[in-house]
């Protein structure tokens, strides 16, 4: 019987799953179904049970697609700033509210004013804004969505990981992007939490990635019961250990709607470095090694070169030269190649850049990223579902640690 790991990434557009071999890491089976939000004025919202139910059947379908086994561990990445407060009972609170969602801008400009701009982006890695989850946390207080007393917050995947039978626990880098925690104390930001009239003791036992959250309940997902559960981290950071990118000086380059950059540091920066990074346009938060930190940057890339395309009636990939097309990718790389020039100066020089995602299957897109040094990601099906089944792997002692995982092309 094979030994498996099972990797689920909670998605803004859907829920992935993987399965993998654990003695090579490499990706057997996978499923996927579309992250059911409800569509309001301002963004969108979800039942926090229905993300379950899809995270769930996403996992169900990759266990019967792929070959018998025994799955030793279950990890789960997700996106980050989206969560659902709990109540004494463990009852959901309200609705999810989506990343994305416009809700909580002015409650992110009275917290500014409070707590200080500069001090907040300080202790938080930060920019003041309404992405986080502190600003939405104190909209739904303030306009009454609260059905109850908040007692614990969880990220999705912390959400998700409970729903399996795990404890309840705060992955540092999930925690990292909510606003509610301070980066170089690693613990619980007080005044924050005080500020949004919330418990002092709303976040769960802060822990990095991979550590064993308890085992999976075989009433709640048949064929992986008993399997180590652990909160394997934010999305963007589980799809570089997905593809290999997790050494400092590291850069991801996720070339989809929005392109991500992100940077693994060591050693963690000082306060003043991370006030600096959050100034020239960063945040900065804890990457899923525990002695290592993330900065992170971010360009609407895709979403110009996709209104390009449209423009020019045209489909990936772009054959042959057209002007429109490659003066468009030579303007999206030129921005690329500017953030990459200020995470240099704030860093340091960068040891490598891996480029992966949708748009560098384009030959056009792909030689304006080589020309910056980047290298095309290897060739993996869900790299966030494959990173979140090898940090299962960690926590159930079939790895040493992050820098002994097999690759992608093991």
């Amino acid at each position: 019987m094979s030994s498996l790991l099972l990797g689920i990434d909670v998605g803004t557009s859907s829920c992935k799953a993987a399965v993998l071999d654990a003695e090579r890491g490499q990706e057997l089976a996978h499923g996927r179904v579309p992250t059911p939000w409800r569509r309001v004025g301002s963004g969108a919202e979800i039942d926090p049970h229905a993300l379950f139910a899809a995270a769930r059947q996403a996992a169900s379908e990759a266990l019967a697609a792929g070959p018998p086994g025994r799955v030793l561990a279950l990890g789960v990445t997700s996106m980050a700033e989206a969560g659902v407060l709990l109540g004494e009972d463990g009852d959901v609170l309200h609705p999810a509210i989506a990343w994305h969602d416009e809700r909580g801008a002015e409650q992110a400009a009275a917290f500014g004013e409070y707590l200080g701009r500069e001090s907040f982006s300080r202790r938080t890695g930060l920019p003041v804004s309404a992405l986080c989850s502190l600003a939405k946390l104190r909209w739904l207080l303030d306009h009454g969505r609260i059905a109850g007393a908040p007692r614990r917050w969880c990220n999705v995947a912390e959400w998700v990981v409970r729903c399996l039978g795990g404890a309840e626990l705060s992955e540092l880098s999930l925690a990292s992007r909510t606003g509610l925690v301070d980066l170089s104390a690693r613990a619980p930001y007080a005044e924050a939490l005080a500020w949004a009239g919330l418990p002092a003791d709303l976040l769960g036992e802060l822990v990095p990635s991979g550590t064993p959250a308890g085992v999976v309940a075989e009433t709640v997902l048949p064929g992986a019961g008993g399997a180590v559960l652990t909160v394997a981290g934010m999305d963007h950071l589980c799809a570089g250990v997905g593809v290999g990118v997790l050494a400092p000086g590291d850069v991801l380059d996720s070339c989809g709607t929005a392109e991500a950059l992100v940077r693994v540091l060591a050693p963690p920066l000082a306060p003043d470095r991370v006030a600096a990074g959050v100034a020239a346009g960063f945040t900065v938060g804890w990457h899923l090694a525990p002695d290592r930190q993330a900065l992170l940057g971010a360009l609407w890339s895709g979403l110009a070169l996709q209104k390009v395309l449209d423009e020019l009636g045209l489909t990936l990939p772009v054959r042959g030269g057209v002007a429109g097309w490659s003066a468009a990718v030579t303007s999206a790389t030129g921005d690329a190649e500017r953030m990459l020039g200020l995470m240099d100066e704030l860093v340091g020089p960068r040891r490598r850049i891996v480029a992966t995602g949708g748009w560098t299957h384009d030959p056009t897109v792909m030689v304006a990223k080589r020309g910056l040094g980047a290298v095309p990601a290897p060739a993996v099906s869900e790299a966030g579902a494959r990173g979140a089944g090898l940090i299962a792997g960690i926590a159930a002692g079939v790895y040493p640690g992050l820098d002994r995982l097999p690759g992608p092309e093991a």
